[in-house]
C-alpha cells in the first residue's frame, strides 16, 4: 500500500513540476494529454476493471463537451455553471444508455453501445443549426474565465488541466481500493460467483457505467473549456476507439495504465507525423510489436514482472 502511494502520488508531483520546465509546445501537449488521459481513466474503470467493453464511450465525451458548450453559447451561462451542465448531462446520458444497455452482455453490449453513440454523432448533425456540425464553433475566450482565471493563458490552462487530472486521478485510486472497486473486479472475474455471494451486480453494473459517463463527461467538458472547440468529431466512433487503444496500450485494469497509453500514443503519432506524411503505418507497425511483446499494456506487464502490487 505504501509502495502504491509513493509511486502514483510521486507521478502527480512530476506533473505538477512539469509545468516549470517544460517549453511551450510541449507544455500544451501535455494538458492536452492530461484531459484525454481522464477521459481513458474513467473509461478503464468500466473496461478494465469491470470488464464491460464499450464502444460508444464517445457518446459520454461528447455529451459533456456540447453540454458544456452550448450552455454557454446558446444560454450564456458562465463557465463554471457550464461545466457542471455538461457533467450532469452525460451522467444522465450514461444512466439512460446503461439501462438499456446493460439487458444485453457480450458483443451484443458492444454493438449497443456503439449504435448509441452512432445516434448521438447523427444528432449533433442533424441539429447542425446549433451545434454547427462538423464545422463546430468556438467558445470566445472572453468566456473562458472560471473562478476569475483566464482558461485561455497556457500557465492557468496546464493547471486547470492538471487539477481535472488529479480529481479523477485519485477518485479512480480511491474507488478501486474500496469495497465498490473490489465488487467490480470480482463481477470483472466471475460475474456468476458475485452473484452466488449475494452482490446486485446489474446495480454495481449501472453504478460503474454513469461514474465512467460522469468522468468521460466531465473530461469532454473540460477540453472544451480549456482548447475552446466544440466539434462534431469529438462525437465519431474514432473517439470511443481512442480510449480503448489508450486503456490496452497502457495497461487495462491499472490506474497508472490510461495516462501511460495516453501519452505514448500521443507522442507515437506526433513522431511519427514528423517523419512521414505515411505516419500511421509506422505507429501501426509499432503497436503490433508492442501488442505481440507487452499484450497485457505497458504497466499491465510491469504488474506482471515487477511489480506486483500495482492496484
Amino acid at each position: 500500500m505504501q509502495k502504491s502511494l509513493l509511486l502514483h502520488g510521486g507521478v502527480l508531483v512530476v506533473l505538477f513540476a512539469l509545468q516549470f520546465v517544460l517549453p511551450a509546445y510541449h507544455h500544451g501537449n501535455l494538458a492536452r494529454i492530461m484531459v484525454l488521459a481522464s477521459y481513458a481513466m474513467g473509461y478503464n474503470l468500466l473496461f478494465g476493471y469491470t470488464g464491460l467493453l464499450s464502444l460508444g464511450h464517445a457518446l459520454f465525451f461528447a455529451a459533456g463537451l456540447y453540454g458544456m458548450g452550448l450552455a454557454m453559447s446558446q444560454f450564456g451561462l458562465s463557465a463554471g455553471i457550464a461545466l457542471m451542465v455538461g457533467i450532469l448531462l452525460g451522467a444522465l446520458v450514461g444512466a439512460v444508455i446503461g439501462a438499456l444497455a446493460l439487458r444485453t452482455e457480450g458483443v451484443a453490449f458492444m454493438i449497443v453501445t456503439l449504435m448509441f453513440a452512432q445516434a448521438g454523432y447523427l444528432t449533433v448533425l442533424y441539429f447542425g443549426a446549433y451545434t454547427r456540425g462538423d464545422e463546430g464553433f468556438v467558445i470566445a475566450q472572453a468566456d473562458r474565465v472560471l473562478l476569475s482565471l483566464d482558461l485561455s493563458d497556457p500557465t492557468v490552462r496546464y493547471f486547470a488541466a492538471f487539477s481535472v487530472f488529479c480529481a479523477v486521478f485519485i477518485m479512480c485510486y480511491l474507488a478501486v481500493q474500496s469495497r465498490f472497486g473490489k465488487v467490480l473486479i470480482a463481477i470483472r472475474e466471475n460475474e456468476d460467483r458475485a452473484r452466488m455471494l449475494g452482490y446486485d451486480v446489474a446495480r454495481y453494473k449501472l453504478a460503474a457505467v454513469v461514474l465512467s459517463a460522469s468522468l468521460s463527461a466531465l473530461a469532454g467538458a473540460s477540453y472544451g473549456l480549456l482548447f475552446g472547440y466544440v466539434g462534431a468529431s469529438f462525437a465519431s466512433v474514432q473517439y470511443s476507439i481512442f480510449p480503448l487503444l489508450w486503456v490496452l496500450l497502457g495497461g487495462a485494469g491499472t490506474v497508472l495504465g490510461p495516462l501511460i497509453g495516453t501519452l505514448f500514443m500521443f507522442y507515437l503519432i506526433d513522431l511519427s507525423s514528423g517523419i512521414t506524411t505515411a505516419y500511421m503505418l509506422i505507429a501501426g507497425v509499432v503497436l503490433v510489436f508492442l501488442t505481440l511483446f507487452a499484450p497485457q499494456g505497458l504497466m499491465g506487464e510491469l504488474r506482471r514482472r515487477v511489480w506486483r502490487w500495482l492496484p
